[in-house]
């Protein structure tokens, strides 16, 4: 992928992981129950792929730029 890529898919994995910290912050104001337990626990594994993505277009965009 070249720089420009790299950058517009870390911007689309930013705005990705804002909406699911906005939905985790929605859903922690629910009263706990198994659907909501259920739900939180998909959106910590979905936030936790996404920031480790970011990471690596991170150091990708940054191996890209010293080239």
């Amino acid at each position: 992928m070249n720089r420009d890529a790299l950058i517009a898919r870390k911007q689309e994995v930013r705005r990705l992981l804002e909406q699911m910290q906005r939905e985790m912050a929605r859903l922690e104001e629910q009263p706990v129950t198994w659907r909501t337990r259920r739900l939180r626990r998909k959106l910590e594994s979905q936030i936790e792929r996404l920031m480790a993505e970011e990471y690596v277009l991170r150091l990708a965009i940054d191996r890209a730029s010293t080239k």
